[in-house]
C-alpha cells in the first residue's frame, strides 16, 4: 500500500522520528531515531555511480514479499531499508527478523524502530518463520533478530526455538543466525549456538573509537567480540561471522587493529560494506569508499586469516550469505 493509499483510507502515516503507537500496544519510534538539535545536514548532490540500486520489481520480489507479510514475518531487509532487497528477493531469499520490529536499543546508524516492546513476543513466530523458509524453498537462511533487553535472556530462547523449528522443518536448510549480543552472557548466547546453526553472527559495525555515538551504550566493542569469541570456543565447528561499515570517519589503522581483534577472537568471516544514512536524523557518512579500497581491504583481510572476507559497497552483513565459502567475494565484481 503506497503513502497515497494509506491517506485515502484514513490510515495515519508515521513519519520517520515520530513515536507511534504499535499493534500490539506498547510506544515505538519510526525508524529508531528522533530528530536531533545536532544532525548533520543531508549531502546534497549525487552518491557514486557504484552505490545506485535498482528499484525492487519483479515477479521473484512479489511472490516473496507475499510469504512474508502472509507468515506475519519481519524482515531486516525492509526494515533496514536494505539496498539490495530487489537483488534478494527476486533470487527467492530473505533474512528474516525474529521477536518483532522494535528494538529496545537506538543504535544511531540504524533504521530499525526503537521502544519497550514490554515482554510482548509472538508465539506463533518460530512455527510461521520455519513455513515461510519451506515455501521459499531456502537452501540457506539467515535469521536475524532485534535487541530484546525487555526479556530475561534477552529472547536467546525464543530466538533458538525459531532455528529449531526451522531445521525440524527444513533439515536440508543450513541457518545463519546475525543475533544481538545478549549483554555478553555466556549462557544465553549458548542456548543460540546450540540450537543447530551453521553460522553464528554478531556485528562489531564499527571500529572501537567510535562504538559510541554509532552503537546504543548498551552495546560495545569488546562485549561484541567477546561473544564472538565465546561462540567459537563453546562451539568450534560452528563458523563466526561479523561486518564492519566504513564510511563514519573510521582510519585505515583502526580498520586493521579491529581485523587484528577479531582474528584474536578466531572469527571465520568478515564483511565490509559501505554506512549509507538512512535518515536525515541518523549519522552522516563522513566518506565514500571506493570498489579499490574495498578490494584493498579484502585483500588484507585475507592476509590476515579470515576464511573469506566479503567486501564491497553494496554488501550488507548477510548479503549472498550462501555463497561467502566459495571464496570469491560471493561473485561481487569490485
Amino acid at each position: 500500500m503506497s503513502k497515497d493509499d494509506k491517506s485515502f483510507r484514513g490510515i495515519p502515516i508515521v513519519q520517520s522520528g515520530q513515536k507511534y503507537q504499535t499493534d500490539a500496544g506498547f510506544s515505538a519510534v519510526k525508524n529508531g531515531q528522533k530528530k536531533r538539535r545536532d544532525s548533520a545536514p543531508p549531502v546534497h548532490g549525487d552518491k557514486p555511480k557504484w552505490l545506485r540500486a535498482k528499484m525492487p520489481s519483479g515477479s521473484g520480489y512479489s511472490g516473496t514479499r507475499k510469504i512474508v507479510h502472509e507468515h506475519r514475518l519481519s524482515t531486516v531487509c525492509e526494515e533496514s531499508m536494505c539496498p539490495n532487497i530487489g537483488e534478494c528477493w527476486n533470487a527467492g531469499t530473505a533474512t528474516i527478523m525474529v521477536m518483532g520490529s522494535v528494538c529496545t536499543r537506538a543504535c544511531r546508524f540504524c533504521a530499525v524502530d526503537t521502544g519497550n516492546p514490554k515482554g510482548w513476543l509472538d508465539a506463533e513466530e518460530p512455527l510461521n518463520s520455519a513455513k515461510a523458509v519451506r515455501l521459499m524453498g531456502l537452501e540457506y537462511v539467515v535469521i536475524t533478530s532485534v535487541d530484546r533487553d525487555d526479556l530475561d535472556d534477552g529472547g536467546a530462547s525464543h530466538y533458538a526455538a525459531c532455528v529449531r523449528e526451522i531445521k525440524k522443518l527444513n533439515p536440508g536448510t543450513a541457518v545463519e543466525a546475525l543475533t544481538p549480543d545478549f549483554n555478553g552472557v555466556h549462557e544465553h548466547v549458548e542456548m543460540v549456538v546450540d540450537s543447530g546453526l551453521e553460522v553464528f553472527a554478531q556485528n562489531v559495525e564499527t571500529v572501537k573509537r567510535l562504538t559510541h555515538p554509532v552503537r546504543d551504550p548498551r552495546a560495545s566493542y569488546e562485549q561484541t567480540i567477546e561473544v564472538l569469541r565465546h561462540a567459537k570456543a563453546h562451539r568450534p565447528d560452528v563458523l563466526t561471522k561479523t561486518s564492519l561499515m566504513l564510511g563514519l570517519g573510521e582510519q585505515d589503522n583502526e580498520i586493521m587493529q579491529t581485523m587484528d581483534d577479531l582474528r584474536a577472537a578466531s572469527v571465520d568471516i568478515l564483511t565490509l560494506g559501505q554506512y549509507l544514512r538512512p535518515t536525515p536524523n541518523h549519522l552522516a557518512v563522513e566518506r565514500y569508499v571506493t570498489p579499490a579500497e574495498f578490494e584493498a581491504y579484502r585483500a588484507e583481510g585475507l592476509e590476515k586469516g579470515f576464511v573469506e572476507v566479503v567486501a564491497g559497497p553494496m554488501v550488507r552483513s548477510s548479503y549472498r550469505a550462501e555463497q561467502v565459502l566459495q571464496k570469491n567475494n560471493v561473485g561481487i565484481a569490485i
